[in-house]
């Protein structure tokens, strides 16, 4: 009788209000992983107005190109039949400091492209302006490693190791775990490379 009365009065049983609570928690949890991405993202750019130019201008590149699928296919040449599968904002790790841009995986390599171009000097001395690009083939990665600051557990980074045994360290990422699993995907669904 008391269970009918709760249910006909809109009263919360216990097993629904476990089950609001979970949800409620599970995306409180969603939240504070993107807003630690954000702040994590924000903190590796050298200055605050710096990388908000950079992410604006990557925005209107995207735009003018009609999105992140013709901006790949430009920037890199992408082959026929070669799919992205995911970008993600964050930073490639060089010598000469963390660079933001964006990571595309894709079904036949894992890229980078700066968000704003980096002035190089030529051999003659002349200054050039350009971005900064990488571009991995999937059959030529040994692996992709995850790791973590100890002392901050938000902080995260992905180790990519050709076969060569070059390592490429990413960081900064809005979303860490989403990425990493789509280059784990895109590497185990990569033919084998092959063996000399």
């Amino acid at each position: 009788m008391k269970n009918q009365l709760a249910e006909s009065s809109g009263a919360i049983i216990p097993k629904q209000m476990d089950s609001m609570i979970y949800r409620m928690d599970k995306t409180r949890k969603k939240a504070d992983n993107f807003v630690d991405g954000i702040r994590e993202h924000l903190r590796l750019g050298p200055k605050f107005s710096e990388t908000v130019k950079g992410k604006l201008s990557l925005g209107a590149r995207i735009l003018q190109l009609g999105g992140v699928k013709r901006v790949f296919r430009q920037i890199f040449c992408a082959k026929e039949g070669e799919k992205l599968l995911k970008a993600s904002q964050c930073y490639l790790s060089t010598t000469a400091g963390p660079i933001a841009g964006l990571l595309f995986i894709s079904t036949q390599r894992v890229s980078f492209c700066s968000d704003r171009s980096i002035k190089f000097s030529c051999p003659n001395g002349e200054l050039v302006r350009i971005h900064y690009k990488v571009s991995i083939p999937l059959r030529k990665i040994k692996r992709a490693n995850q790791s973590e600051n100890a002392k901050k557990p938000s902080q995260k980074f992905m180790e990519i190791v050709t076969m060569d045994n070059f390592d490429f360290w990413f960081m900064g990422f809005l979303n860490y775990q989403k990425a990493f699993s789509f280059v784990r995907q895109a590497i185990s669904q990569a033919p084998n490379p092959v063996q000399k």
